[in-house]
């Protein structure tokens, strides 16, 4: 089992951009410290929900960071990118890091993103297979072309080839984000693992990864790589002595951060969305992951292993919104949670 912090650089109520950010740096840096595999980022825009905008910038500032600490985003949204542009620097971060990069990808929201960077609708709407196809063609031959109703072009070289690095992958790791049996069926078909979110129970994302199985079968993909898909899933952490407490930190700073940074998402052609209420999502939280006591948490986290052969997490620490609480809470997970979980 494998277990790392979730990144989202969240800005809470009555924080700056920049304070947000520097929490989101120094988090990997005690991940790193404190002992966990991983540190997963997110990516959005215009929105204090997340403040980073570039998962894969902020990724190779914490690769020159670390050390051994593999990083990953979670994710990086296709539809708003070229897959060619986002190809070379994930592979340039496979090499320069000694293969420590994970590339995440997903299929983001309807949101007003894709009128900013000229996508359009129809990229989150019809845009994502051919975009992922055109990813992985790149992260994994030595010349691409291309000839699809989104991109079309000559053929030209993979530079630098991912290949060459002298790892023991052909090239950077890539998952897929997961939230619907069509998104299920396409990370499938190419044996690439799921990245499952923070919102989903046990029971749904072992039914999920059962859908994977059998389409990852059907598509003809060896055995072994079926049986040996390292999935992701997303949740929250908070450890504190009595888990009374730990909620409490949750309930007292993630309904602001939620409420303010949920709000601030724009649709970009004035689709009805409903939100979540922030309380009581924050509660759901609570409840579906390791918030509690250090063997509570470790007792949770190897339950949803089991329950759904999930070999990975990535885990929220940042959700009290302060700084020395969340370097506490990563270095508590690093001491006193995974002793258990190995």
């Amino acid at each position: 089992m494998r277990v790392g912090s979730f990144v989202l650089a969240a800005q809470f109520p009555g924080q700056g951009q920049g304070e947000a950010l520097h929490r989101a740096v120094r988090t990997a840096e005690v991940a790193e410290e404190a002992g966990l595999d991983a540190v997963w980022l997110a990516e959005h825009h215009f929105v204090p929900y997340g403040t980073c905008p570039s998962a894969v910038t902020l990724a190779a500032l914490l690769l020159g960071r670390t050390r051994r600490l593999r990083v990953g985003t979670a994710v990086s949204v296709l539809p708003t990118v070229h897959p060619v542009a986002l190809g070379e620097q994930a592979a340039l971060l496979h090499v320069t890091s000694g293969g420590r990069f994970t590339l995440g990808v997903g299929r983001g929201g309807p949101w007003v993103d894709l009128e900013v960077f000229g996508a359009g609708l129809d990229a989150y709407d019809h845009g994502f297979p051919e975009s992922l196809e055109l990813l992985m063609r790149w992260l994994r031959e030595p010349a691409v072309s291309a000839s699809g109703p989104r991109f079309s072009f000559r053929e030209v070289p993979v530079v630098p080839r991912p290949s060459e690095a002298l790892t023991e992958a052909p090239g950077p790791e890539v998952v897929v984000a997961c939230t619907s049996p069509a998104s299920v069926r396409l990370a499938a078909e190419r044996g690439l693992p799921m990245l499952l979110g923070m919102h989903v129970g046990d029971e749904e994302k072992a039914e999920m990864v059962a859908l994977w199985r059998q389409h990852a079968r059907t598509a003809g993909r060896p055995a072994e790589e079926i049986l040996g898909a390292a999935h992701v899933s997303a949740g929250v952490c908070q450890i504190a002595d009595r888990r009374t407490d730990a909620v409490e930190t949750l309930t007292k700073a993630m309904p602001g951060w939620l409420k303010q940074g949920l709000e601030a998402h724009v649709t970009v052609d004035g689709r009805f969305r409903s939100m979540r209420d922030p309380l009581a999502y924050t509660e759901l939280l609570c409840g579906l992951h390791p918030v509690g006591t250090p063997r509570l948490c470790a007792d949770r986290l190897a339950a949803t292993s089991e329950r759904t052969g999930i070999s990975r997490f990535a885990l929220l620490t940042e959700g009290s919104g302060d700084l020395a609480a969340t370097e506490e809470n990563v270095r508590r997970l690093g001491a006193e949670v995974l002793p258990h979980l190995r």
